[in-house]
C-alpha cells in the first residue's frame, strides 16, 4: 500500500530528523576528543560519530518504508552519514511539498567520503597498478632473506606490501629481506611498502618434554599408494646448513669423513628405527652437503648405522647424528583434564597406572604469566585456532586446570607454540613487549608501516605513538590488529584515537577473532568492522588464511575463491607464506581486478549495533 503524505510528514520525517539530531548530539559530546584529532582528519572523526549514533537505532522498518518511496535506505551511509540523512530528509520534504532544509555546512558528502578513504589507503599502502583494486600484502618466508629472486618475482606478480613477521626469523633476516626488496624495486621500476608486524605478548603453549632424537621423512603417493615423488634428504655435517634448499624434506647429519667420500650416484644405506633398511640415492652436491632421494617412508633414530656403497663396493660406514630432539604431541579428548602451568618446565602427556587410573593429567606451559593472575573458574579457553576448547576448572596461581569440552572424535593433538585464547579473561599486559620495542628501534628507519598486535583499547594505540614519537619516527604508518573480543568491543574508541596519528589501517585478524567471538559470529563481526572503518575513512586489511590452500598446495578450494572475492571490500588483502605464494599472488591479483568492477561494498540492513555504544 503506498505511503500517504501524512505518513511521510508525521512518521518518516520526524524519525529522520531525530536521527540527525542524535548524530549532532554525539558529535557535541565528543567535541574535546575531536579537537585533539589532526585537523586533516577531524571530518572523519565527526563522520564516525555520526555513523555510531545512526547505528544505535533499529532502522529496518524505516529502511523498508524508504524503499517503497524509491529513496535511499541509508544502507551505504558509512562514508558520508550526515549528508545521506540530509539527502533523504530533503527528498521526503519534496514528496510532501515542503521546502528544503536550509543548507548545512558539512565537510563530507557522497564523493568526498569515498575520496577520503581512497586517499588514506594511498597514504598508508601506496598506489596500486589498478586504482580500483585492493592492494596485496605478502608475508615473507625465511627464503626471502637468502633468495633475492623470490622477492623480485613477488613484486612482479603484484605484491604491494611486504609483511615481515617479527614473531619469526631474526634481525639479520629481516634486514636482508628489506634489502632485497629495495634492490628489486630499482630493477622492476615499482614501489612496495614494508610492513613490520610486531609480535606482541605471546600467549602460546610452551615446550613438551622430548621423547627422543628422531627424523621422519615421507614420500608422496597417489590414490593407489604408488610413490609419485621421493623424499629429498640433505646429508650434512652441520645442523645449521645455509642456505637450506626449500624442497628438502629432512636433514641428516653425518661424519665429515664419510661426506667427503661421496660421489654422485652412490647409495647410502641407513638403518630404520623399525628394524628395516632405507636406501638413499645421492645425486647432487650442495655446498659441503649432498642431496639424496629415498623411495620409502622412514624413521631414523639418533646413532643409526649407515653404510656408503658405490655400485657393490662398500666405501665407508658411520653413524647418523646428532639429530634434533622431538616431542610427542599431547592427545586430548573431551572430558580430559589439562594443566596449564606457569612454570616453563616442559609439559607431558597424562600418565596412568596399570589399571588405567589417572595418575597425573597432561600438562603444558603457558608463555604469558599474567594469565595466572586473573583467569577464573568457568571461563572458556581455546587452543590452536579453536581446534581444542575447554573450561577453566580451577586456578591456584601457578596451575590452571582445564576440562576439555571440544576436541575431534578421535582426539585432538596439542603441540608447542600453539595459540591460546581466553576470550572472557581480562588481564593487564602491555601490547608492546620489551622485545617489540627493541625490534621497532632497529627496523623503524627501514620500514614504512608498523603493526601493533594484541590491541585491546585506545590506550594501547596512544602508547605505541608515544614510543614512536620518542624514537623520532612519528611519520610511520600504523596497522592495528583486531584479534581479541576486547579490541572489537572497543573499536570505536580505538578508531577515534588512531585518527590522531594517521596514516592508520585496521587489520581484521580473522583467525584469533573467530576464536574470541565465536565462529558463528565471525561473519557479522567482520562486517561491522568494515562498516565502522569505512565511517572513519580508515583502510582495512583482510587477513588470515586467504587462499591458504593455494599458497601451501598449489590449488585453491571453492570456498577460498569466494572468500578472496569478498575481500575486494577491503583496501588490502594479506596472504601468508607457502611454496606456491608467487602463483597465489598472481591469482589473487586477477580476482581483485575483476571483482572491483562488480562491487565495492555491500548494502546492509541496519539493526542496532552493540559496538556503536561508545566505551570511554
Amino acid at each position: 500500500m503506498p505511503l500517504s503524505s501524512f505518513h511521510i510528514e508525521e512518521i518518516l520525517l520526524p524519525r529522520l530528523q531525530q536521527l540527525r539530531a542524535d548524530a549532532l548530539e554525539l558529535e557535541r559530546e565528543f567535541a574535546p576528543l575531536i579537537k585533539s584529532v589532526d585537523h586533516a582528519h577531524r571530518a572523519s572523526a565527526r563522520n564516525l560519530l555520526h555513523y555510531l549514533a545512526l547505528r544505535q537505532s533499529d532502522l529496518r522498518d524505516l529502511q523498508n518504508n524508504l524503499a517503497q518511496l524509491g529513496l535511499s535506505r541509508l544502507g551505504r551511509a558509512e562514508a558520508h552519514t550526515l549528508s545521506s540523512i540530509d539527502a533523504v530528509i530533503n527528498a521526503l520534504r519534496a514528496l510532501a511539498d515542503l521546502p528544503r532544509l536550509p543548507p548545512h555546512e558539512n565537510e563530507i558528502d557522497f564523493n568526498s567520503g569515498a575520496k577520503r578513504l581512497a586517499d588514506h589507503a594511498m597514504a598508508l599502502f601506496g598506489s596500486s597498478p589498478d586504482r580500483h583494486a585492493g592492494r596485496i600484502m605478502v608475508t615473507m618466508p625465511s627464503e626471502a632473506a637468502h633468495d633475492p629472486s623470490l622477492v623480485r618475482t613477488l613484486l612482479l606478480a603484484g605484491m604491494n606490501v611486504m609483511r615481515i613477521n617479527c614473531a619469526h626469523d631474526g634481525p639479520d633476516e629481516w634486514i636482508a629481506m628489506i634489502r632485497h626488496l629495495r634492490e628489486a624495486e630499482k630493477s622492476v621500476g615499482r614501489h612496495c611498502r614494508v610492513y613490520a608486524d610486531l609480535a606482541g605478548p605471546k600467549l602460546r603453549t610452551g615446550e613438551i618434554r622430548a621423547s627422543g632424537r628422531l627424523v621422519e621423512f615421507k614420500v608422496k603417493r597417489d590414490i593407489w599408494g604408488h610413490t609419485v615423488e621421493p623424499a629429498r634428504i640433505l646429508l650434512t655435517a652441520s645442523a645449521n646448513f645455509e642456505p637450506l634448499p626449500t624442497t628438502v624434506d629432512a636433514i641428516l647429519q653425518l661424519d665429515t669423513d664419510l661426506l667427503k667420500k661421496i660421489q654422485a650416484g652412490d647409495v647410502l644405506e641407513v638403518d630404520d628405527a623399525r628394524g628395516s633398511i632405507r636406501r638413499l640415492t645421492l645425486s647432487e652436491q650442495i655446498g659441503d652437503g649432498w642431496l639424496g632421494e629415498c623411495l620409502r617412508h622412514a624413521y631414523i633414530a639418533d646413532g643409526a648405522g649407515c653404510r656408503l656403497y658405490r655400485e657393490t663396493e662398500r666405501m665407508a660406514e658411520g653413524k647418523v647424528g646428532p639429530l634434533p630432539e622431538v616431542s610427542q604431541p599431547i592427545l586430548l579428548n573431551v572430558d580430559d583434564l589439562l594443566c596449564l602451568t606457569r612454570s616453563a618446565e616442559p609439559g607431558m602427556p597424562a600418565t596412568y597406572d596399570s589399571y588405567g587410573k589417572l595418575l597425573h593429567p597432561a600438562s603444558i606451559p603457558c608463555t604469558l604469566s599474567a594469565v595466572f593472575e586473573t583467569a577464573k573458574a568457568g571461563e572458556p579457553v581455546w587452543f590452536d585456532d579453536g581446534k581444542i576448547g575447554g573450561e577453566i576448572y580451577s586456578n591456584d596461581g601457578d596451575i590452571i586446570t582445564i576440562k576439555i569440552t571440544h576436541a575431534a572424535p578421535q582426539g585432538s593433538k596439542l603441540r608447542p607454540e600453539k595459540g591460546i585464547n581466553l576470550p572472557l579473561t581480562e588481564f593487564d599486559v602491555p601490547a608492546l613487549s620489551v622485545a617489540d620495542l627493541e625490534n621497532l628501534q632497529l627496523l623503524a628507519p627501514l620500514i614504512d608501516i608498523v603493526g601493533l598486535s594484541f590491541v585491546r583499547s585506545s590506550a594501547d594505540v596512544a602508547e605505541l605513538h608515544r614510543h614512536l614519537h620518542e624514537m623520532g619516527v612519528s611519520n610511520l604508518g600504523t596497522i592495528l590488529k583486531i584479534e581479541t573480543r576486547q579490541a572489537f568491543e572497543n573499536l570505536p574508541m580505538i578508531l577515534l584515537e588512531s585518527l590522531r596519528h594517521a596514516p592508520v589501517g585496521i587489520m581484521v585478524a580473522r583467525g584469533d577473532l573467530a576464536v574470541e567471538v565465536g565462529f558463528e559470529r565471525l561473519a557479522e563481526v567482520q562486517e561491522e568492522i568494515l562498516w565502522l572503518c569505512e565511517a572513519a575513512h580508515v583502510p582495512v586489511v583482510w587477513a588470515t588464511q586467504v587462499l591458504d590452500n593455494m599458497a601451501r598446495r598449489g590449488l585453491p578450494s571453492r570456498a577460498e575463491v569466494s572468500d578472496a572475492a569478498h575481500a575486494v571490500r577491503a583496501e588490502c588483502v594479506m596472504l601468508n607464506k607457502g611454496p606456491y605464494i608467487v602463483e597465489t599472488v598472481t591469482f589473487l591479483s586477477g580476482i581483485l581486478s575483476r571483482m572491483s568492477g562488480h562491487q565495492a561494498k555491500q548494502r546492509p540492513m541496519m539493526r542496532p549495533l552493540s559496538v556503536s555504544r561508545l566505551r570511554q
